[in-house]
């Protein structure tokens, strides 16, 4: 049977609970160990998606689902999300993200980011 695991996100550095039932999950369906913090993932698909609509699912919200009627979107309770500048890899122009840029990791603008996803 699986424990529970802390583990570090790759992104911003905050340690997450990577669960039993998740880790069952993950190796279910042949998943590798997630390497970023739900909130990090969460972001990454928003960004994916076109940055329409917030959280799609609610259990990763820290502590579980939140009260006041929000359905466990994490994002309401938190307020702004904390957002980093970094230089694009593509243009060079400055970029806000929502994650501590890495060392070695391209980072790319909304518009760069866009044009090479296709949209």
């Amino acid at each position: 049977m699986y424990s529970d695991k802390t583990l570090t996100c790759a992104d911003c550095g905050q340690e997450f609970v990577f669960t039993a039932s998740e880790q069952d999950f993950y190796a279910q369906r042949g998943f590798t160990e997630p390497r970023r913090c739900p909130s990090c993932r969460a972001s990454r698909k928003a960004a994916r998606n076109g940055g329409s609509g917030g959280y799609s699912s609610s259990s990763y919200s820290s502590g579980g689902y939140s009260s006041g009627g929000g359905g466990g979107y994490g994002s309401r309770d938190r307020g702004p999300r904390e957002m980093f500048t970094a230089t694009c890899s593509n243009c060079g122009r400055d970029a806000e993200v929502p994650f501590r840029p890495t060392s070695g990791k391209p980072v790319y603008c909304s518009d760069c980011f866009r044009s090479m996803r296709g949209g």
